[in-house]
């Protein structure tokens, strides 16, 4: 775990978020479920600059409240799942 990947959980705690929340996806009837942990943990394995701007994306989407943490967890799943599948192409 590095110190970004520990913001963001210490960020999304304080506020009352529950990390383990989930977000379901479905992609041509096949649902995916992704954790808020998961999405949070596999963004950290990126560059410290995507890091960085994924922590400042995440402050921001506290400052929507509960709807823009919602539209952010969604967005970064829909990004991860893009490219996991796209991988598999």
């Amino acid at each position: 775990m590095n110190n970004t990947e520990d913001r963001c959980k210490k960020l999304l705690t304080q506020e009352g978020i529950d990390i383990n929340s989930e977000v379901d996806f479905d992609v041509n009837g096949k649902v995916y479920t992704l954790s808020f942990l998961y999405i949070i943990e596999t963004f950290m394995q990126a560059s410290d600059e995507s890091q960085t701007v994924f922590f400042t994306a995440l402050e921001k989407s506290l400052d929507a409240k509960e709807m823009g943490i919602d539209r952010f967890f969604e967005g970064m799943g829909q990004l991860l799942l893009m490219t996991h599948l796209s991988e598999k192409i």
